[in-house]
């Protein structure tokens, strides 16, 4: 097939991890400013539908954000934790709220969030637990697609939401419902990233022999394909068992089991995928604190989404610091959900200790 042709910079500064980029990867990373972008507010209040009561909704904890460019600024959907529930993760409520960026740095919110739990066909798959984890990319016909965890504090699974200005959103429920015969309509999963390709300044979900495909998983990672982008199927062996792509290595900052991060980019060296990598405490990176979070880099083929070519050794970006490895996740984190191009660069947006979000960026080659 026909691929846009994308330069990746290789500009040779300290990144955030030390590491320079190899010819397929995007980065060295370095950071704009030493401080998050998006923190907590207390003062923000939201008149809840379900508990039909005014709710502190993103006073505790704001981090793992989506991005997208759109009207030449940067928006980023965050996950934003109200002071509901008991303090210890995952036992308050989630909503995304939404901001706006000039300059990829400085944000302005929304004053409410623009998706939450509500009383609707999804209340029993997202309440009370919310919703998780956002990433999002823009379909061919230019409406935005995310894929998100619904969790109600008993399973969760990855939900498909469609909008056309970012604000209203359209729920479908979980992503392989009634996926071959319903077998997977139990199954606990979380993590999808969509396959796009670099437009302009836009990345938009991409077609591989005809369809589109999703990387999906932590413990190892999956694939899945649509006609649609919102109804999948998991990619199966022939013993009709999702296949991994992705797995842990021992002594690497993935020992513990690797996760998808923000939607993967088509180029034409391959499909570059940004990943999360969790630190096994054990059997892991001895540069890295015990069950760390970092981001690291593979490659897939282009013309089979399920070949991985290549794959970093050390992390693009990890937990250094001090708001990166203080908060509700005291070991540490750099979780990559959001990743963009604008104004010639690379900008990767990050849930920094599961409290706040982050932001590094890359220059790119014009």
């Amino acid at each position: 097939m026909k691929l846009p042709i994308l330069a990746f910079a290789l500009i040779l500064t300290t990144s955030a991890s030390s590491q320079s980029a190899t010819p397929w990867q995007l980065g060295p990373f370095t950071r704009p400013i030493s401080a998050p972008v998006i923190s907590p507010n207390k003062s923000s209040t939201f008149d809840d539908p379900i508990r039909h009561a005014p709710v502190h909704w993103e006073s505790l904890h704001t981090f793992n954000p989506a991005a997208i460019v759109r009207d030449g600024k940067i928006f980023v959907l965050y996950r934003a934790e109200d002071d509901t529930g008991e303090m210890q993760i995952g036992l308050h409520t989630s909503r995304l709220g939404l901001a706006s960026s000039a300059d990829g740095v400085h944000f302005i919110r929304q004053p409410q969030p623009v998706f939450y739990p509500a009383a609707d066909a999804q209340r029993s798959r997202e309440w009370p637990g919310g919703v998780e984890d956002p990433r999002i990319v823009e379909s061919p016909d230019h409406t935005y697609v995310i894929t998100y965890t619904q969790w109600n504090r008993i399973t969760y699974s990855i939900g498909i939401a469609t909008s056309k200005d970012l604000i209203h959103w359209t729920k479908f429920g979980p992503a392989f419902s009634s996926s071959n015969g319903g077998k997977y309509d139990h199954l606990q999963y979380k993590s999808g990233g969509i396959v796009t390709q670099l437009v302009g300044d836009h990345l938009v979900a991409a077609r591989i022999q005809g369809k589109f495909w999703m990387y999906w998983g932590e413990g190892a990672i999956h694939l899945a394909t649509s006609p649609d982008l919102i109804h999948w199927s998991p990619v199966e062996d022939a013993t009709g068992t999702p296949i991994e792509v992705l797995t842990r290595r021992p002594g690497h900052f993935d020992s513990g089991f690797p996760e998808t991060g923000p939607p993967p980019i088509l180029t034409p060296a391959g499909i570059v995928m940004l990943y999360n990598g969790k630190n096994d405490p054990d059997h892991g990176d001895p540069t890295l604190g015990p069950n760390a979070y970092a981001a690291g880099q593979a490659l897939f083929a282009a013309d089979d989404p399920s070949k991985l070519i290549a794959r970093d050794d050390a992390p693009s970006l990890k937990p250094e610091e001090p708001f990166e490895k203080t908060g509700q996740y005291a070991a540490g984190t750099t979780f990559a959900e959001g990743l963009v191009r604008f104004h010639h660069r690379w900008f990767l947006y990050y849930g920094c200790a599961d409290s706040a979000v982050g932001v590094v960026q890359s220059p790119v080659a014009p």
